[in-house]
């Protein structure tokens, strides 16, 4: 059994303008540990979709991590314990005593990482969670992600609008059309981890998914990455 079903997902937006349509028909299954990346065109949906599946949210490098476990009750002792293990994780733990605006736009991430597999979620839910980050800063944290996925295989959805990172940390690539948001195609990606981005493979997927979101893949493969 799939660990999670989406089935004929519609939303509507309600606008002074009249009723804006977010996402229309979207079906798809996401498996138990599967790395799930979600693609398509400013506007189409793909966070509305993931606020659907779940509904959300989000405070020194420590006390943020132990946020979640502080409101499911658990003790000082116990969650800052938890806390450390996941931040190490992440190669944090030289900073637990450090506060948020000490650390880089990375350092953020990975706390932010750190802080949701804390709370020992059966899926993790990420929105675009590198788009602001420098480009090495970005491959810097794909790579960590991958290294955290494959010690932890929680499930992962995630919503991209970069290509070359779909590709990157995908075992599924779900593209979505241009708004009303809905399911274009699904494509597998069948490549060994951790993947080579300059390999031959590799940039045929990404010209591939390029492809089925209508842009030229000579112009855009290398912008992309």
């Amino acid at each position: 059994m799939p660990h999670i079903e989406v089935r004929n997902v519609s939303l509507v937006y309600d606008t002074p303008a009249g009723e804006v349509p977010g996402v229309a028909g979207v079906s798809f299954d996401i498996e138990a540990s599967e790395f799930l990346c979600i693609v398509g065109p400013s506007g189409c949906g793909k966070s509305t979709l993931l606020n659907v599946i779940a509904g959300f949210l989000a405070p020194t490098a420590l006390g943020n991590v132990t946020f979640g476990l502080e409101m499911r009750g658990v003790g000082k002792a116990e969650r800052e314990e938890i806390a450390l293990a996941q931040l190490k994780l992440v190669k944090l733990e030289k900073f637990v005593k450090s506060y948020p605006h000490h650390l880089s736009g990375g350092m953020q991430q990975r706390v932010a990482i750190a802080r949701a597999l804390a709370y020992n979620p059966s899926v993790l839910l990420m929105d675009e969670p590198f788009a602001a980050l420098d480009a090495l800063t970005r491959d810097d944290m794909q790579r960590l992600l991958a290294e955290v996925w494959r010690e932890t295989r929680k499930t992962v959805v995630y919503v991209t609008h970069n290509v070359a990172e779909a590709v990157y940390l995908a075992d599924r690539v779900v593209v979505m059309t241009p708004h009303p948001g809905m399911v274009k195609t699904e494509v597998p990606i069948r490549l060994p981890r951790p993947r080579d981005p300059l390999s031959v493979e590799f940039l045929q997927y990404q010209k591939s998914l390029l492809h089925h979101l209508g842009h030229d893949a000579g112009a855009r493969a290398t912008q992309s990455g």
